[in-house]
């Protein structure tokens, strides 16, 4: 059974190899274009996905090399994994046909599928004990991307762009915008409630049997 306090350590060496590589897909499009006057670092770095993917890396990394306990790592280990998530599913439903500035398919792919589903089976393998799906929990989560959506709307106007189609109210309104945005908030705190509960479910169902 795979517990806390006490990662099996072919866990933690698939965090730090998955880790390895989500760091060579965020760093090889900024690298290639160190010579390029007009590309912009701040708007890649302003991409929810390559954010997600940061805090993920970091949540592997330490997670990998010192496996950490507590419950303050436990809640750092579920907002990533939300976060990645809500990547993995918004780039599904709404991005897949769209220009994110991820122009490699290799990138792209470890971005926006491998390194989110890295962090879902991490979460659903090793069970993080105490936490559960309040209502407290889900809006500590959504602080992040609810703070991230008012940067790029903050931001969007003075440097006349958008990462996303969704959130960029040139075309659409503020009145579409707003409502949009509410739903995505409301699918946000969903996506809290089933990451909070499914917490180690795999080694729950085999203690059960």
């Amino acid at each position: 059974m795979v517990v806390r306090g006490g990662t099996p350590l072919w866990i933690r060496a698939l965090r730090v190899v998955f880790a390895v590589v989500g760091i060579v897909a965020l760093v090889w499009i900024p690298l290639r274009n160190l010579d390029n006057p007009d590309y912009s670092y701040l708007n890649f770095f302003s991409y929810f996905t390559i954010q997600s993917n940061l805090i993920g890396i970091v949540v592997l990394l330490v997670g990998g090399l010192r496996d950490p306990g507590g419950r303050r790592w436990e809640l750092v280990r579920g907002a990533a994994t939300l976060y990645l998530t809500i990547t993995l599913i918004i780039y599904a439903v709404l991005l897949s046909d769209i220009d994110v500035q991820l122009t490699e398919k290799w990138i792209n792919d470890i971005l926006h599928r491998l390194i989110p589903i890295v962090l879902i089976a991490d979460w659903l393998l090793v069970l993080a004990p105490g936490i559960k799906p309040t209502v407290k929990l889900v809006l500590g989560w959504l602080a992040f991307p609810l703070a991230y959506g008012a940067y790029v709307l903050i931001r969007g106007p003075f440097a006349d762009w958008y990462p996303y189609p969704f959130i960029d109210p040139r075309e659409q309104g503020y009145g579409s915008l707003t409502i949009g945005l509410a739903v995505m908030a409301v699918v946000f705190a969903i996506l809290g409630v089933i990451v909070a509960a499914v917490t180690g479910v795999v080694p729950r169902a085999v203690a059960r049997r």
